[in-house]
């Protein structure tokens, strides 16, 4: 489980983060799932729908993995990359510490995932 929560130090990060800045946040996650793992993260994306919805928060995208075209690895880690938009991080700290959240969607999260890397991402401006 320990490569799937946040350390203090991220933790820490996190919530200073969340309380400095109230611009939204694009979460990137990337997914190491576990035997059996995609069909409890199928069961996971259907049941942190509501908690996502609750704090205004929207899935960007999903999908598998497929194959590596530039970089120094032949082949990902990760199985899958889902991407969510939240309106500020403290809408996903509000999300990620309801206790609804931790039992009825985390448990299968927690159940899918191997390791995962799941980062908070700034919006650049770019000039059109």
């Amino acid at each position: 489980m320990a490569d799937i929560e946040p350390n203090e130090t991220q933790l820490t990060t996190l919530l200073q983060a969340a309380a400095e800045n109230n611009e939204p946040v694009v979460m990137i996650n990337l997914l190491q799932f576990g035997p059996d793992g995609a069909d409890s993260y199928q069961r996971y994306a259907k049941e942190v729908q509501p908690f996502l919805e609750s704090v205004g928060a929207t899935v960007v995208y999903a999908g598998d993995t497929s194959h590596v075209v530039a970089g120094n690895i032949d082949q990902p880690w990760w199985d899958a990359i889902v991407v969510v938009r939240y309106p500020s991080r403290a809408a996903f700290v509000s999300m990620a510490t309801d206790p609804g959240y931790h039992e009825h969607a985390h448990v299968h999260r927690a159940a899918a995932l191997e390791s995962t890397h799941l980062i908070a991402t700034e919006p650049w401006q770019l000039d059109s």
